[in-house]
């Protein structure tokens, strides 16, 4: 007899939908899987027939086909085995087959027939109820995932004993409860711009990078703070929409980073890998590529510290998804594109000792040694990075100083004011904040003054700038214009951005 069932897998940041067709015929006893497989889908035949087995079922040893199409995708998904696994029971006449017709079964299966947790329902779900799917059953460490869909029924079942007395009809099972209350983005991590001691400038310059959506670059001391600094940036961007809450929850659900039973992730994501980390595991990659970092601090903020401890390569494959806000990954099985729109924030000290250019400490490197440093950044990165800044030590007085810093909230309104004026000028280019713009988007919707004009041409011809810098310049004016909430950029909007691009004492 044959069947037909529904499963899924994932590719890139997206849902799959794999047509499960099993084959049950007399002949040789045998269990076949076919459908260009992983080793986790290889290995579910000895899992499903073991799974049905202890949930009580007794089926015959016949010739078994099971057919995973499309044939063309490498399925490499564990939660194919419930899929399988009813497709069996369908094909051996346990259950009928209208039953499943228009059922997604996504969970993998223990040995004693529980259903478990897979990573990536999220986008399964989405893309089961484009191609028109009523019913998701899942297990229900993943209910409240598949909840974030809209549309579509989802049922959280405990074992396989449960799913297939549900579908013969000898007990009803309840659709898994409503959508548990998203948590309260207003309440934040304990890092907050308040606890920051002096480093004006440098706050100023974050602020500006928050509602632009800029990357920055700090340079300066060791114990200066900026790692401090760069830590608390997210605790000033605006909330995320429901759609980039979307993006971000879909890309950590392939990734296995979501908690069990974590509905939409609503803080922006803050990633920081050690400088020892592969140029794979930041751009992404494997025999089917996987998100890397610089995916996973989509609508976020990625942080490399210690800059130029981190290989060249490393830095050098940043170009790409810096310009593009998307970086494509190409491997013999799959070439896919995953979104890597993030704020880069590095940070770095001017030389190996740390203290080239501090007026009370001598530096002890020598030239070539600070050249050998700072060699691994090169011109096209910095190039685009928009903001250059030097963070100098802090002052015992704004140490113990009592008077406390401006907190992140009161930061955050203005930056969520300039960012709602950024969204209505742009929002027919669909892009959402400054630094996305496009030369042609920028020459439309950032007028300069005639004063400011003839300063950014003075500029353009003493800091030998590329035309990227001066594009970018003219993002990060328009920056500080949405948080003066001004219509035209000012001569002092182009001088503060200019300041903010200044040489930062690299010997490059």
């Amino acid at each position: 007899m044959f069947a037909k069932t529904y499963g899924s897998t994932t590719l890139g940041v997206n849902g799959v939908l794999i047509d499960v067709e099993v084959d049950v015929s007399f002949g040789f006893p045998g269990f076949d899987i076919v459908g260009l497989l992983d080793t986790a889908v290889k290995e579910s035949k000895e899992r499903v027939r073991t799974a049905i087995k202890n949930s009580g079922f007794k089926i015959k040893q016949q010739k078994v086909t099971i057919n995973l199409a499309p044939a063309n995708i490498r399925k490499d998904s564990p939660g194919l085995d419930l899929p399988i696994a009813i497709g069996l029971l369908i094909a051996y006449g346990l259950i009928a087959p209208e039953k499943a017709a228009d059922c997604l079964f996504a969970a993998e299966l223990s040995l004693e027939g529980d259903l478990r947790a897979v990573n990536g329902i999220l986008p399964m779900t989405i893309h089961a109820k484009e191609r028109g799917l009523k019913k998701v059953f899942v297990a229900p460490e993943n209910a409240n995932e598949a909840l974030l869909v809209d549309g579509i029924e989802v049922y959280a079942v405990k074992n396989l004993a449960m799913l297939a007395a549900s579908l013969t009809g000898q007990e009803t099972l309840p659709p898994a409860a409503t959508r548990p209350t998203p948590p309260d983005n207003n309440v934040r991590e304990t890092e907050d711009f308040a606890d920051v001691q002096g480093q004006f400038l440098a706050k100023r310059a974050l602020e500006i990078a928050a509602a632009g959506g800029h990357n920055v670059l700090m340079v300066g001391v060791p114990g200066a703070g900026k790692t401090m600094l760069a830590r608390r940036l997210p605790s000033i961007l605006p909330d995320m929409t429901r759609q980039e809450a979307l993006e971000v929850t879909k890309i950590y659900s392939i990734a296995g980073l979501l908690q069990n039973n974590a509905g939409l992730i609503t803080d922006r994501p803050f990633r920081s890998p050690h400088h020892t980390t592969s140029a794979t595991a930041i751009i992404g990659g494997g025999t089917i590529p996987r998100p890397g970092e610089v995916t996973l601090s989509h609508n976020g903020v990625l942080f490399l510290d210690e800059l130029p401890e981190f290989g060249k390569a490393v830095l050098e494959v940043l170009r790409q998804p810096l310009e593009d806000g998307q970086v494509t990954v190409a491997r013999v099985n799959a070439t896919l594109t995953f979104p890597s729109r993030m704020i880069l924030v590095c940070a770095m000290n001017p030389c190996p000792c740390g203290w080239n250019g501090d007026k009370d400490k001598a530096c002890t490197c020598s030239p070539n040694e600070i050249k050998r440093y700072t060699r691994k950044i090169s011109g096209p990165l910095l190039d685009r990075i928009d903001i250059h800044i030097r963070v100098p030590r802090v002052e015992y007085k704004e140490l113990t100083a009592s008077q406390t810093s401006e907190p992140s909230a009161v930061i955050r309104q203005r930056v969520t004011k300039a960012r709602d004026i950024q969204l209505q000028r742009l929002r027919k280019f669909h892009v959402i904040c400054n630094a996305q713009m496009s030369h042609a988007v920028l020459k439309k919707t950032c007028p300069l003054s005639d004063n400011a004009q003839k300063l950014l041409e003075r500029a353009f011809d003493k800091m030998n700038m590329s035309a990227r810098s001066y594009d970018r310049i003219i993002k990060v004016a328009r920056t500080i214009a949405d948080l003066a909430q001004e219509d035209e950029i000012t001569e002092q909007h182009v001088a503060e951005a200019i300041q903010l691009r200044n040489d930062i004492g690299l010997d490059l």
